[in-house]
């Protein structure tokens, strides 16, 4: 399950989420009107969100996988999201939770193309009025946890609404196993690769970063070491866990003096089914904000190759995570 962020180009859309042996409903397909003579276009049929023009790119992992990117554009158009956002908790404080929901409805606002250019920097408007703290580098924001950090220049900050996430492919409701909002990517393009011989390569991206609440983690330890393992496992090491080995749980401190767990996971033995297909390493920094709310920041990457992001700056990046006051007015 990769990442491969194809955003919104002019010629025909391709389906990422349409592997080899796998057939995606179209939830949005509803029965019109019958037309005598000629078959008339059904009024009631709306194309799938795959298939309409979007401002967000999915990722596509060539070979196979159902790694997904999706928008949420507008306050009421979680639908599609549902899970996603639910998964997420939407800043994870009492009243706010979200709990999961349907992945797809007929209703949704929330789209995603399957091919495309490359969407552009939004980190002016994802800023959210926070200034990075490291000269030169771009800040990241996730106003519903709360959490602000910043990524080297040659990063791409993705807006707010942005939400990757990896699913179980053994699962037919598609699981999901991971996810974060308002996320940066690097190279967005790293990979590229035709596997379904459809005549479109498929992208993916060299490393992602991004926040979230936990759900399930009953302490800071425990979201690391899931969070991080669930990351490589579903976006590298499917179907096989193990293959995902996952380090010893420390202890760090933030810049700003944060303190929480870490947690890094890696893969091992990754079948090179395609050219695109490597190994990939997690690292998920998990820790209670001051209402007691768990939340996490993670960076997942291809690993073992020449452009690996090295442990250092992950670090670097990791150091830089903090809290921001999200009350209106603030």
């Amino acid at each position: 399950m990769w990442p491969g962020e194809q955003p919104p180009g002019s010629g025909p859309q391709h389906n990422p989420y349409q592997q080899p042996g796998y057939q995606q409903p179209n939830p949005y397909q509803q029965p019109g009107p019958q037309q005598p003579g000629p078959q008339q276009p059904n009024p009631y049929q709306q194309p799938a969100p795959w298939e309409r023009p979007a401002p967000v790119p999915p990722p596509g992992r060539p070979g196979g996988g159902r790694t997904k990117l999706v928008a949420v554009l507008s306050a009421a158009a979680v639908v599609v999201a549902a899970g996603v956002t639910g998964f997420l908790l939407l800043g994870g404080k009492g009243d706010d939770h979200a709990g999961p929901g349907p992945t797809t409805s007929a209703s949704a606002s929330a789209s995603a193309s399957g091919s495309a250019s490359p969407a552009a920097d939004d980190s002016r408007s994802a800023s959210g009025g926070q200034k990075p703290t490291i000269a030169g580098w771009k800040v990241v924001v996730n106003p519903d946890t709360g959490i602000a950090f910043d990524v080297p220049s040659d990063w791409q900050v993705r807006s707010k609404s942005w939400i990757h996430y990896v699913t179980d492919d053994a699962d037919p409701d598609e699981k999901i196993l991971a996810a974060m909002k308002a996320p940066a990517v690097l190279k967005e393009k790293w990979c590229g690769a035709d596997e379904d011989r459809d005549g479109r390569t498929d992208y993916s991206s060299l490393a992602d970063v991004g926040t979230r609440a936990e759900k399930d983690a009953g302490t800071a330890a425990e979201a690391a070491r899931g969070t991080s393992a669930n990351w490589v496992y579903g976006q590298y090491a499917q179907p096989d866990r193990k293959k995902v080995s996952t380090g010893a749980v420390t202890s760090f401190t933030t810049t700003s003096g944060i303190t929480g767990s870490v947690a890094t996971s890696r893969s091992s033995g990754v079948e090179r089914k395609g050219r695109c297909d490597v190994d990939g390493k997690a690292v998920t920094f998990a820790f209670k904000d001051p209402d007691g709310a768990l939340l996490s920041w993670s960076l997942v990457g291809a690993a073992g190759v020449s452009e690996e992001v090295p442990d250092a700056t992950v670090r670097k990046i990791m150091a830089t995570v903090r809290l921001f006051d999200t009350s209106p007015g603030s």
